[in-house]
């Protein structure tokens, strides 16, 4: 979600700074905005339009400066408002307090718990709010304790703080530099080549073509940027040496292609991205989960962690817990293995019962989640210390706080419905689904070379379910003037609806549940009528029988169904029934397959409703925030 990008140079750092929000649009915002110090002062200019329209303010108000700030926000406390926007000003105290800029300039990611408390107190100290953020907070915060240095105040500061927080600030009485801090939430520094100039970003992605030396900040981090050097000093203020890693962040600014959308072109790289994310594998070995080498080059040995486990804990949110619900088919079924999926927001709320022979599998694109992250850190502190995770960044934060990773290799995703990302995270589990079966000794050497065969043929049968395409159009069209759609899938393909129903919500707007379809007799039948169009998975497993029943509950009470059904399941198109033939029945592997048809049909309803398909109103990419 929220993006930050700060600069310390000798030239004019606003170039830089914008651009490097519009690297990070793809994470979704609500307003932007950027803060230079210039002529001595604070110089600033907001906006609730695009990044592109940030600029063009910019230029025609002559901002320019060495030093500065940015961000794009995505509004929690206060609405998507100029006033709202950040970078935040401090003001003067006192009656004779008014909209002109104090001292102080910040942006920040992430929630301040205790804002009220810390507003009221501040109010009695004279200082005047012009937001309902709880950023602002935080700089008039800052203001009241400055006495000269800026280091000093930031980190006297965030002590006073509860909550999650990234934050870059500056100060009018001290040109090129600007002081970062963070907890809960990501920043990293970026070390420059020209002129000594460095940088501070809540992402790599944003300093793609500036800098590639990053030094990644660790929980409670503060940090002090200047022309030609930095400091850091940890969450107790000691004075700490941070890696300086050399990481080549892509731009978030791919080339569409033919293709209308980056939705659209994401689903068709996912052969490619499957690909890739499987590369290497030629067998399945415990190695391929070996955690990262840590500061003193040694790395923590999969197969240890394996043979110690006896159950399984899956934490996500959004659609990749849809990912490890699927996985707990394959992990229950395949590998014999006792498997409980949370959602990574609820799991750390409430009483468990910790077992630490379990191993905490985290799934999430960008490894940055704040629940996901919070989660784990709350089953590490219930002695749950074998920890896995299965990431699309191998420089996230999520990555560096487990013992093991699979990173898959779905490359930058910039459609905030996730699509390339959640089959290349299917591929990674069923991975591991066979290297924890082999490690428990349930795994044939016959077995293993049926489902490598089957993961190597992916992207070909994946391009053959992206052929279907134009039938799908055929289909969104019926369902684009729609306002409610049912899901339905049993077994390993309820997870599979469940995601349908979350990218036609996500995109399309339209009111959509996923249901297993034995429920439906339980309640969701009421809802059927022939204005409720009913989306159906119906491979030729071991449930197909009782899915025809459940499909026929649905024609006898007026209900027009769409199913996907595998070449072999004798479901024909008749009235009411609509249906569109996979090319082929993929087995254990078939979700990875009949989800790429969801994707593809809410893409195309959202087109014909003319909706943003790659900017979903009120939603964000990378959610860093509780």
């Amino acid at each position: 979600m929220c993006g930050i990008v700060g600069a310390v140079s000798t030239r004019n750092i606003v170039p830089i700074l914008v651009q490097g929000l519009q690297r990070l649009e793809y994470r979704g915002y609500d307003s932007c905005g950027v803060a230079v110090h210039a002529g001595g002062g604070l110089q600033r200019a907001r906006s609730t339009a695009r990044v592109a329209e940030l600029m063009t303010q910019v230029s025609v108000d002559h901002i320019e400066g060495g030093t500065g700030i940015a961000h794009t926000r995505w509004a929690t406390h206060g609405a998507p408002a100029v006033h709202n926007a950040h970078p935040h000003f401090s003001h003067g105290t006192g009656t004779e307090a008014d909209s002109r800029p104090g001292r102080i300039a910040l942006v920040h990611n992430g929630i301040i718990e205790n804002h009220d408390e810390l507003r009221g107190a501040l109010q009695a100290k004279g200082y005047v709010f012009h937001s309902q953020t709880d950023t602002e907070v935080i700089a008039h915060l800052v203001d009241s304790v400055y006495d000269g240095d800026l280091f000093e105040a930031v980190k006297a500061s965030v002590l006073q703080l509860r909550g999650g927080y990234a934050i870059a600030v500056f100060c009018k009485d001290e040109p090129h530099r600007v002081v970062g801090a963070r907890a809960g939430s990501p920043l990293i520094l970026g070390v420059g080549a020209e002129g000594g100039e460095n940088f501070l970003a809540s992402d790599a992605m944003a300093l793609a073509g500036v800098t590639d030396q990053i030094v990644y900040l660790e929980e409670g981090d503060v940090v002090d940027v200047q022309l030609g050097k930095y400091w850091i000093v940890d969450k107790a203020h000691k004075a700490v040496t941070r890696a300086v890693k050399t990481v080549r962040a892509h731009s978030g600014a791919a080339e569409l292609g033919p293709y209308r959308h980056y939705m659209q072109k994401e689903i068709f790289e996912q052969p490619r991205a499957i690909a890739d994310t499987l590369e290497g594998v030629v067998g399945i070995v415990p190695e391929l989960f070996d955690g990262m080498p840590g500061e003193d080059g040694k790395h923590v040995a999969a197969w240890r962690v394996f043979k110690d486990i006896d159950s399984v804990l899956i934490l996500a949110c959004g659609t990749s817990y849809y990912s490890g619900c699927a996985a707990k088919y394959w992990l229950e079924g395949i590998a014999k293995i006792p498997t409980q999926v949370e959602i990574a927001s609820e799991y750390r709320y409430r009483d468990s019962v910790p077992n630490p022979k379990t191993l905490v599998v985290t799934i999430t694109q960008s490894g940055e989640t704040a629940d996901t992250l919070a989660a784990l850190r709350h089953a590490q502190s219930q002695g749950m210390t074998h920890t896995l995770t299965v990431c699309n960044v191998a420089t996230s934060a999520m990555v560096r706080e487990c013992e093991l990773a699979y990173i898959t290799r779905a490359g930058v995703e910039i459609g905030v419905a996730s699509t390339k990302a959640f089959t290349t995270q299917l591929a990674g589990l069923f991975l591991l689904t066979l290297t924890l079966a082999q490690a428990k000794g349930r795994l044939s050497e016959a077995d293993e070379a049926r489902h490598l065969k089957a993961m190597r043929h992916l992207p070909a049968a994946l391009q053959a379910v992206l052929a279907l395409e134009p039938q799908i159009i055929s289909w969104a069209e019926d369902i684009a003037s729609k306002q409610n759609a049912l899901l339905l899938g049993r077994g390993l393909h309820y997870p599979i609806a469940l995601e349908g129903a979350l990218k036609l919500k996500e995109i399309t707007y339209i009111h959509a549940e996923a249901y297993a379809a034995g429920e439906l007799k339980h309640g969701p039948l009421a809802l059927v009528t022939s204005d409720m169009p009913v989306v159906t998975v119906a491979p030729n497993d071991t449930l197909l029988e009782k899915l025809k029943s459940n499909m026929q509950e649905v024609r006898a009470r007026g209900g027009v169904l769409y199913v996907l059904a595998d070449a072999d399941t004798r479901i024909e198109s008749s009235e009411g029934i609509n249906v569109i033939r996979m090319p082929e029945h993929y087995g254990e592997l078939s979700p990875l397959l009949h989800v790429v048809p969801l994707q593809l049909l809410a893409y195309h309803t959202a087109c014909a409703r003319g909706t943003d398909v790659d900017k979903p109103r009120n939603l964000a990419k990378s959610v860093t925030v509780e």
